[in-house]
């Protein structure tokens, strides 16, 4: 399963470069970590202001890894930091400094399990046409 990731500051600039070599850090991760093709940058600026990150998940604990890493670099920075995880299914996880700087080791540990066991969730597939099919994507799933 391909993943999408984004990372910004509280600017709204793109974190998605030092977030990815963090990432690459993690002898799990090596060689999943890949940059995405964001938007088209405008016109005068160095980069888009939505880079991402793609990384290919395989069974085997590559999620919890990703989450624990995810969560690690979040509280590692200074200043506010939002990363948000994208499946293929559209479902969105976010993880902002805000809510995991004050977090106990036993917290930081609950709150990885949590986002990996909702990366390893099957995909959902949309319903039959019928008066009980879902509209658009499956949600946003936000870890506490």
């Amino acid at each position: 399963m391909q993943i999408a990731i984004t990372a910004q500051d509280d600017g709204g600039r793109s974190s998605a470069d030092d977030l990815r070599g963090w990432l690459g850090r993690q002898r799990e991760l090596r060689g999943r970590v890949k940059r995405g093709s964001g938007e088209t940058p405008e016109p005068g600026t160095m980069g888009s202001a939505s880079e991402i990150i793609t990384l290919l998940l395989a069974p085997g604990g590559v999620a919890t890894v990703l989450a624990a890493a995810v969560v690690a670099w979040v509280q590692n920075r200074s200043g506010s930091q939002t990363v948000t995880i994208t499946r293929p299914d559209g479902t969105e996880i976010t993880v902002t400094s805000d809510r995991v700087r004050g977090l106990t080791a036993q917290q930081t540990g609950d709150l990885a399990q949590q986002i990996a066991g909702s990366l390893e969730q099957p995909a959902q597939l949309p319903a039959p046409d019928g008066p009980s099919a879902p509209d658009g994507p499956a949600g946003t799933a936000e870890p506490a």
